[in-house]
């Protein structure tokens, strides 16, 4: 099938190519209106090394090591003992019901927490308490110094989630591609034969005359 016959072929069907995404983005739209909202708490952090309380001048092997030790530290922000602590701290079982997101640059020595959870304050409580515990961790089991915190984490006012715009748009080209697709394969299953193209594609001898379509008097 050519994208020439494609388009006539939408054409024919064009209310079940218009209705069909429609009826999916509102569907998506409308369920996505229940789904509960998300609030994310960021929180950046700075590693310093004991060995560079003292420290003027930093040497490039310095520089190596502290990036070594800013994403050891990730790996432990990200840890169960650290998620653990938290957690008991809070009365939970788990974090759970909480997205943690770590991201640490590989030019500086700054880390970004963000945590995402149903419950604004709840957010920021648990980011900041990740990085005291994680600070504590780190200076019990490395050679850090601390663990200081650029910006604490504020509670956030608006919602980060979840992204009912997008949805929408994924609903919409969903029910597409299906309308497009119940269109092709209806045309791949009618057998019915429509013109003379048909015939000669049927029988493999070419069309030689038609009847004219004649009006009952």
């Amino acid at each position: 099938m050519t994208l020439f016959e494609l388009l006539g072929l939408l054409r024919k069907h064009l209310v079940l190519v218009i209705a069909l995404p429609l009826a999916t983005a509102a569907v998506v739209a409308t369920g996505s209106m229940f789904l509960p909202n998300e609030y994310t708490a960021t929180t950046t952090m700075y590693v310093l090394s004991k060995n560079e309380e003292s420290q003027t001048m930093l040497t490039q092997s310095d520089l190596s090591a502290g990036q070594m030790l800013t994403n050891d530290v990730a790996t432990i922000l990200r840890s169960d003992r650290v998620k653990n602590d938290v957690a008991s701290q809070f009365g939970l079982d788990s974090l759970g019901a909480y997205d943690l997101s770590v991201t640490s640059s590989t030019t500086t020595r700054v880390i970004t927490l963000a945590v995402t959870g149903h419950d604004p304050r709840n957010a920021a409580e648990v980011a900041n308490a990740l990085v005291e515990d994680t600070s504590r961790v780190a200076s019990e089991i490395m050679q850090i110094e601390a663990v200081n915190v650029i910006d604490s984490a504020k509670t956030p006012m608006a919602p980060s989630g979840p992204r009912r715009t997008l949805y929408t748009a994924v609903g919409f080209m969903a029910g597409l591609f299906a309308a497009v697709a119940i269109v092709v394969i209806q045309d791949m299953l009618d057998t019915r034969i429509r013109s003379g193209q048909d015939v000669e594609e049927l029988v493999g001898v070419p069309v030689v005359g038609h009847f004219p379509a004649l009006e009952r008097s």
